[in-house]
């Protein structure tokens, strides 16, 4: 139950068992439910008048372990207590004040001795406003959370039965866009709970690698053959098996990602070397001989020609010499009854094989227009992934007219991309932002070959790519058949982008959101927090919450060396985490200020200043609340009932993180993930930031895909949700899941 009970509240709902449910109807709410929605409201949660009568009908117990699951999530246990006392009032340290204390340790003089061993001289800090070290940011003083339940604006969970964790099993499933991490965290969680249904066809290949990862844990390995369709769907499972990325990232990629994450400002610290050595002992493959037969049976039962196999191994020729070797694969192939995979082998090392993207690529390079193009038509995906490359390349015309004879081939998620990045991609002026397999986000500059076209053809090209996909998206609406009359849109998913190529690495234990998804300020006062280190033993582990502050002609920044710039106040930099607890730190942003002084945007980010990535379980977000938020006698500022959002960093090679963006003047803060490589705030290229917002901005919402389906259809759009045979609201839009399946194909 405690696991669903996770899973349900992130679709903004709480899961009951039906065991749990009394027949025995009560006249009246209890007092032990009364008591149970108060302390839900603390935690900044209401209830809906379904859940409250299922609640009703719950005993004591089932209460009080559902409470404190929530409390558990909200990180009621966790310590929240920072460096400095009362942190909103300045400390005023200063550089100086560490460089004294620094030559007051070396050459041993006079002070107050910490519990840590430094010395700290009189007249530098105010130790009296410290919960801990000042010089090396280790806490010592800690106080539990007390205060909270001071925000203004409850989240409300609806009732969750079996029959609706059941549909959100199968809408993971069929899911037409790759899972994010909260989603891919959900599945795994059903998939040891629930058997997987006979009739749901999976969506996505890194949907699929769970769903063999399943079978296998239930030592169901004859279940499993048939979903393998390529030898890259191997690949796919054997590397995640290995490292934990259900997509193919090169080891190289990962090995150079180590190496950087462990580079340092001062040299002394740096360990990028010893990182990199590391990363090639995790890497290293090792198999034992019953898991080397399993993949030699997968391959040889592979219903493919020899040639057609190696084609597809080729593009990750480096990774299969080296798996063909751990898994002895040549040895098995000399053993009766793997005569396909001895032919597989010796095909792939003579390469007697010819690569479809070399052969692109030849007629390409000698614009061979005839030829490539139809070799693109082969594979229509592939050709809507470079249509604007080649459009640049061959002209328009010509290719969009290729392109149109195979488009209700290509997936409708492919379709709705290029409706949504043309506009970026055929400006001269903009930068494009783009997220490498496995890097970090980047810009990267416009096409040089938009230089041979004036701004008449380029325009001219987008409008033809919109109406090209829109007439696309039309027809597969048209195709399917509908007797409704009516249909509701709330008008909230005109501002919520359809969840196309935004693959987040971070998990949502409160009720998810969509990349792109804009929260209202109800305050003056947005707070930033930041907790990490928990269950680890004290050690120094330096994770550093800071923003950025976009002006018209400057940038400036509060972090660990800006305490107090104008409009932020940061809690103090804590660099040594103690004993098992974990430790906090957080920035006061002042919108008043900020406005006053011209600010536009605010950027939220937290890094690793440690070597290596952000540590596991580091959770971040942000707070907001119209009434005042507290901040106790020894700085602890967290309130669980104010938080507006918040995200866990798992597993992944992130350094820097961006988690939003605050969008000054109109009181709105954008909720995205980018990724950077950067140890410090001041690492972070604000035009990242930019072309990331420019390309969330472009994306079609969903409220404007429902129209195009109620056009296509001829559903009337009504405003009463009651009186509409198909109604598409916030609670429907919450399953991200099931929203994909607006893309058909």
């Amino acid at each position: 139950m405690s696991t669903l009970m996770h899973v349900s509240l992130r679709q903004k709902a709480i899961f009951i068992p039906a065991n749990s449910i009394s027949s025995i109807q009560k006249k009246g709410i209890s007092t032990t439910t009364a008591n149970f929605i108060a302390n839900l409201a603390r935690l900044g949660f209401g209830v809906t008048e379904d859940l409250m009568y299922a609640l009703n009908q719950t005993n004591p117990a089932f209460q009080l372990k559902l409470l404190q699951k929530l409390e558990e999530v909200m990180g009621l246990n966790k310590n929240w207590t920072p460096l400095v006392k009362d942190w909103d009032i300045p400390t005023n340290e200063s550089a100086i004040d560490h460089l004294m204390t620094f030559f007051a340790n070396v050459f041993g003089a006079k002070g107050t001795t910490l519990q840590c061993g430094h010395i700290i001289p009189a007249r530098t800090f105010p130790l009296e406003r410290y919960n801990g070290c000042p010089f090396c940011g280790t806490p010592f003083e800690f106080e539990k959370l007390k205060n909270y339940g001071y925000g203004s604006n409850l989240k409300v969970l609806e009732l969750w039965t079996e029959k609706d964790v059941q549909t959100f099993f199968e809408d993971l499933l069929d899911s037409k866009t790759p899972l994010d991490a909260t989603q891919v965290d959900s599945l795994k969680i059903l998939l040891k709970i629930l058997p997987l249904p006979n009739e749901v066809k999976i969506g996505m290949k890194e949907t699929l690698m769970l769903i063999i990862d399943a079978f296998l844990e239930r030592n169901q390995p004859e279940k499993v053959q048939h979903l393998f369709t390529s030898p890259t769907d191997i690949l796919r499972y054997l590397w995640y098996k290995h490292t934990g990325f259900l997509q193919i990232i090169e080891p190289k990629t990962i090995i150079d990602r180590k190496g950087k994450n462990s580079s340092h400002i001062v040299h002394s610290l740096e360990s990028s070397a010893k990182a990199i050595l590391e990363a090639y002992k995790q890497l290293a493959l090792s198999y034992d001989r019953k898991t080397c037969v399993i993949v030699a049976r997968w391959l040889t039962n592979l219903p493919l020609q020899a040639e057609q196999m190696c084609e597809m191994m080729h593009p990750k020729r480096g990774m299969w010499v080296r798996f063909i070797r751990a898994l002895r694969l040549a040895e098995y192939s000399k053993k009766v009854g793997f005569e396909h995979l001895k032919k597989v082998l010796d095909v792939f090392y003579n390469q007697n094989y010819t690569v479809w993207q070399g052969r692109v690529d030849y007629y390409r390079l000698r614009a061979d227009e005839e030829n490539t193009l139809k070799l693109l038509q082969q594979r229509p995906s592939l050709f809507a992934r470079s249509l604007f490359a080649n459009m640049l390349w061959f002209g328009a015309e010509n290719t969009l007219k290729y392109f149109t004879e195979v488009i209700d081939k290509v997936p409708a998620r492919l379709v709705f991309t290029l409706n949504m990045y043309a506009e970026n991609y055929f400006d001269k002026e903009n930068k494009r932002a783009v997220k490498p397999l496995g890097g970090v986000n980047k810009t990267i500059p416009k096409n040089r070959l938009l230089g041979l076209y004036n701004q008449k053809q380029l325009e001219t090209m987008k409008q033809d790519i919109e109406n090209l996909s829109l007439l696309a998206v039309k027809k597969r609406f048209e195709k399917i058949k509908n007797d409704n009359k009516t249909i509701f849109i709330h008008k909230a998913l005109f501002n919520i982008p359809i969840s196309i190529g935004d693959r987040s690495e971070t998990i949502q234990d409160m009720p998810a959101a969509l990349m792109g998804t804009k929260f209202d300020v109800e305050g003056d006062k947005i707070r930033l927090f930041m907790q990490w280190g928990e269950g680890m033993k004290a050690q120094h582990l330096d994770m550093d919450l800071s923003c950025s502050i976009a002006y018209d002609k400057m940038t400036d920044y509060c972090s660990y060396s800006r305490l107090s710039p104008h409009g932020c106040k940061h809690s103090g930099d804590i660099i040594s985490i103690p004993d098992k607890i974990g430790t906090a730190e957080y920035i006061d942003i002042n919108i008043k200020e900020l406005q006053s002084g011209g600010a536009k945007y605010v950027t939220f980010t937290c890094n690793a200043y440690s070597n290596g990535e952000i540590t596991p379980n580091l959770l971040v977000g942000w707070m907001d609340s119209k009434f005042p938020m507290t901040i106790s006698e020894k700085g602890v500022a967290y309130d669980p009932s104010c938080v507006q959002h918040q995200v866990r960093v798992t597993k992944g090679t992130t350094k820097g993180l961006v988690f939003g963006v605050l969008d000054v003047q109109n009181k709105k803060i954008i909720w995205l993930e980018m990724a950077f490589q950067g140890q410090v705030v001041q690492n972070l290229n604000t035009k990242g930031v930019d072309a990331l917002l420019q390309k969330l901005n472009s994306k079609t919402s969903i409220g404007s895909l429902l129209t195009i389906k109620a056009e296509a259809q001829q559903l009337k759009i009504v405003k009463n949700s009651e009186n509409a045979d198909e109604v598409y609201d916030l609670k429907w839009a919450a399953n991200t899941a099931a929203v994909t399946k607006l893309l058909v194909d």
